[in-house]
């Protein structure tokens, strides 16, 4: 489980925080979203968890143990983290970019050309064609699953998941979004994953967090965000896909 505790981010001394007194708990197997838009402080909030970014107050623990008592090294590589930029090393081949975290754990040759391959399979890129590609011979997709498939090569319990489609095509994203849901359900992990796009958020949280000007608006399960929105912010934000859904007067029916 991962728990913050009233967790603050400031930048500028404290006149204007980035984060403000976030409380949340992330259970087992669950994907959390953390949904708003630019600057609300959800990217802030996803780093603070593996030490990218220090919390300025509060306490965030994972599994029991507060962050701040861990070496952050050894945190980030205890916890799988896709960005939307997805950071492959251009001259590495796609098999030995998933095999980045295996080499600085230190993990032989041969298991690690086992897992990779592994992984490339289970995000759709077998490794009988992609393994000895570069990443400038693939797709946006395809090299965002590439990352997917990195941030699990150690296979870490949790998954922070930084807007991580949010650079390619409409079509391309609704598959990653169908193949990310059949991940895990494969091999259930722990998710938290930052969007701005409510449909995303939608499809893939078990509960959705929504942001606003550093703060939790509300949380709960999307339905009931839907129907039962907390606040005017919630309300209007939520107010156009409830009623192409269908959920209020005046959607479809």
């Amino acid at each position: 489980m991962i728990v913050l505790e009233q967790v603050s981010k400031t930048f500028d001394g404290g006149s204007a925080p980035a984060v403000d007194g976030v409380s949340l708990e992330v259970a087992e197997g669950e994907t959390l979203v953390l949904l708003g838009s630019s600057g609300c402080g959800k990217t802030t909030t996803l780093k603070m968890i593996n030490r990218l970014v220090e919390p300025s107050s509060g306490t965030i623990t994972v599994d029991g143990l507060d962050i701040m008592r861990q070496d952050p090294i050894d945190l980030r590589r205890s916890i799988g983290y896709v960005f939307q930029g997805v950071g492959l090393m251009p001259h590495l081949s796609v098999a030995r970019n998933v095999e980045i975290p295996l080499r600085l754990r230190g993990t032989p040759a041969k298991e690690r050309r086992a897992r990779a391959e592994a992984l490339l399979r289970l995000v759709d890129l077998p490794p009988e064609t992609y393994a000895e590609q570069y990443p400038d011979q693939i797709s946006g997709g395809q090299r965002q699953r590439v990352g997917v498939a990195r941030a699990l090569a150690t296979d870490p319990k949790y998954l922070l998941m930084d807007e991580p489609f949010g650079a390619v095509d409409a079509l391309t994203r609704d598959r990653l979004q169908q193949e990310l849901l059949d991940i895990k359900a494969r091999i259930g992990k722990t998710i938290i994953f930052v969007t701005h796009d409510i449909f995303e958020a939608l499809t893939l949280a078990d509960r959705i967090a929504v942001m606003h000007r550093g703060r939790i608006e509300q949380i709960g399960a999307p339905d009931d965000i839907l129907k039962r929105p907390a606040t005017a912010f919630v309300r209007e934000l939520f107010g156009k896909p409830a009623r192409q859904l269908g959920l209020l007067e005046g959607g479809a029916s």
